[in-house]
């Protein structure tokens, strides 16, 4: 079986997550009852929530049918630095345990970026 969740993170020089995209469906189950996909989304869309309403940074984020796609603004306080880290290096590790318990259902790479 093919991996469906493709997940990366772009982090930088410091280890700092600077951009996220999410791509594709688990097909676990059929659409309204697949729980990987609701787990995935679940998190994805908590971590979003907490960097835009919680931590008050204005994300760029595009988001379709099977496509999420987060990236923070170059300019972020050390206050906004210290909270996008906490938030996206929590969501990385729920991601992470999702793949854990569906490793053929979800990849997740990190690369650098400069």
């Amino acid at each position: 079986m093919n991996v469906m969740i493709r997940i990366v993170f772009l982090t930088d020089s410091q280890d700092l997550i600077q951009e996220f995209t999410v791509k594709g469906h688990a097909e676990y189950d059929e659409a309204g009852k697949d729980i990987v996909c609701a787990a995935v989304s679940a998190i994805v869309q908590t971590a979003v929530i907490g960097l835009t309403d919680i931590a008050g940074i204005k994300i760029n984020h595009v988001q379709e049918d099977g496509l999420l796609k987060c990236s923070l603004p170059q300019q972020l306080n050390m206050d906004q630095r210290k909270a996008s880290s906490v938030i996206l290096r929590t969501m990385l590790a729920g991601l992470e345990s999702i793949q854990n318990g569906y490793p053929n259902l979800i990849s997740i790479r990190e690369r650098k970026v400069d």
